[in-house]
């Protein structure tokens, strides 16, 4: 049985107005959260009762055990002290521009008291943006690595000081890109390869170019064809035209919206946006992008600041 798709207007607002109208306070927007949670009904996290009412405190309180329950308790937005009528206005800030926002432009836009906090909450989303246990590409598949970063002159690729990124892209068509993958490239060997088998399902058709490593994948439980570059008069993006748009959008975002200005210890976080926005690009509503994002939010675990400082100091974005 497929999953219910949600309606505009209806499991979420479509336009900014309509926005402003469901979430105008503290009360609506907990409601909100709650439905998103537990949209079959509130279910106690200690004892599974499903009886429970809401109490003064606006928790909810169980009828079976006692155990009262923040409907924030345990998500992105745990124990936060803003209101989450300004949590939502941002998560609607973020996905209602198409090529996203800056940490920046989110702290002028909400009028935020200081960079990092606009910053942490960007970040915060970020790990809402992927989920695990996600559907693995399918059909037909190209892999290849693409370098982002500043100019390196007279090195290419591994050797230069660029950072390394995996990309997966199914081809619906020859022409038609459909979802997509995007991770960092680690310091280990057959790093494709294995990439290749986190992210897309066995039996796939996977093209990538003539990389001796990458001639496992046949034994591994797909179907593989490579194009050698060695010798050939045609073009990297002609054999693999799907991972090479991919990559050039992936650069020109990097550079419209975020200004380069990512960190390696972040990267993945920023790649999880641009898979997020990418494999929602034919939404017809930012609303459903906002719905999307909410709910994964409140089935997310919370990062406290120094959780996302922990790999570096925090950079622009």
């Amino acid at each position: 049985m497929e999953p219910v798709r949600p309606w505009a207007d209806v499991d979420y607002p479509s336009t900014f107005r309509s926005f402003q109208e469901w979430f105008a306070t503290e009360e609506s927007c907990r409601e909100y959260l709650s439905r998103l949670r537990w949209p079959d009904g509130f279910v106690c996290p200690r004892c599974g009762d499903r009886g429970a009412w809401w109490t003064s405190a606006t928790l909810w309180m169980c009828r079976a055990c006692g155990r009262q329950t923040s409907v924030t308790s345990g998500t992105l937005f745990d124990r936060t002290r803003t209101p989450l009528s300004t949590w939502f206005a941002a998560a609607w800030f973020i996905t209602a521009q198409k090529n996203g926002v800056s940490a920046l432009g989110l702290q002028r836009v909400l009028g935020l008291a200081s960079y990092e906090t606009a910053w942490t909450w960007m970040h915060k989303f970020r790990r809402a943006m992927v989920t695990p246990g996600r559907e693995l590409l399918r059909g037909s598949v190209e892999v290849d690595e693409t370098f982002i970063g500043g100019v390196s002159r007279g090195k290419n690729g591994r050797s230069s000081d660029k950072v390394g990124v995996m990309v997966a892209a199914e081809m619906v068509t020859s022409r038609k890109l459909g979802r997509i993958r995007l991770e960092p490239t680690p310091v280990e060997s057959l790093a494709l390869v294995r990439f290749a088998e986190r992210t897309i399902e066995p039996g796939s058709h996977i093209k990538t170019d003539g990389a001796r490593e990458l001639r496992r994948l046949s034994g591994l439980g797909f179907q593989h064809d490579y194009y050698t570059q060695l010798g050939s008069t045609i073009p990297a993006h002609v054999d693999l035209p799907g991972v090479h748009i991919v990559a050039s959008l992936l650069k020109r975002w990097l550079q419209g919206t975020l200004h380069y200005a990512t960190s390696a210890d972040h990267l993945a976080y920023y790649l999880d946006e641009f898979t997020f926005r990418f494999n929602r690009r034919g939404a017809r509503s930012r609303g459903l992008l906002f719905y999307r994002l909410l709910e994964q939010a409140v089935h997310t675990e919370p990062h406290p600041l120094h959780e996302l400082t922990a790999n570096g100091r925090s950079e622009p974005g």
